[in-house]
């Protein structure tokens, strides 16, 4: 099994569409293995996507998720990260497939209602990033 981090980010959650891309990632067979909702800090966010720091966008990235809540959840699933990347779709909304999480919420490219680990290592370390084994040992099956 593996682990991979999706965050329902904060024009997702303006949306108020949570419940229904927490039902698309169930009906998936992901297991839900912890989630939580968060204001980020532009310190949080600027570590998380420390990755990106020399990438043009990077700044408006780190704005644009400390701008509301998000809702960072530890999935599992045997190949996880690969599985969530085909079902959130393309990072630009236009070009995602259809069906996917990101042509149904997201508005724009740089709107695009989640994030998904981009490798089983990532996955690991991103759910760490929000989550202590303590909460998802205390919400495991």
């Amino acid at each position: 099994m593996e682990r991979t981090l999706a965050i329902i980010k904060p024009d997702a959650v303006r949306k108020n569409v949570v419940g229904e891309i927490v039902a698309q990632l169930t009906q998936s067979g992901f297991n839900v293995l912890s989630l939580k909702m968060v204001r980020l800090t532009k310190g949080q966010a600027g570590a998380f996507y420390e990755v990106h720091k020399e990438r043009p966008f990077y700044g408006e990235l780190v704005d644009f998720m400390c701008s509301g809540p998000v809702v960072p959840i530890a999935l599992e699933k045997t190949n996880a990260v690969a599985d969530y990347r085909t079902l959130i779709g393309a990072t630009d909304p236009a070009e995602a497939a259809e069906g996917t999480i990101r042509k149904r919420f997201a508005s724009s490219k740089g709107e695009n209602a989640v994030h998904g680990s981009d490798s089983v290592e990532n996955g690991r370390n991103e759910v760490a990033f929000f989550f202590s084994e303590a909460e998802i040992a205390a919400n495991a099956r």
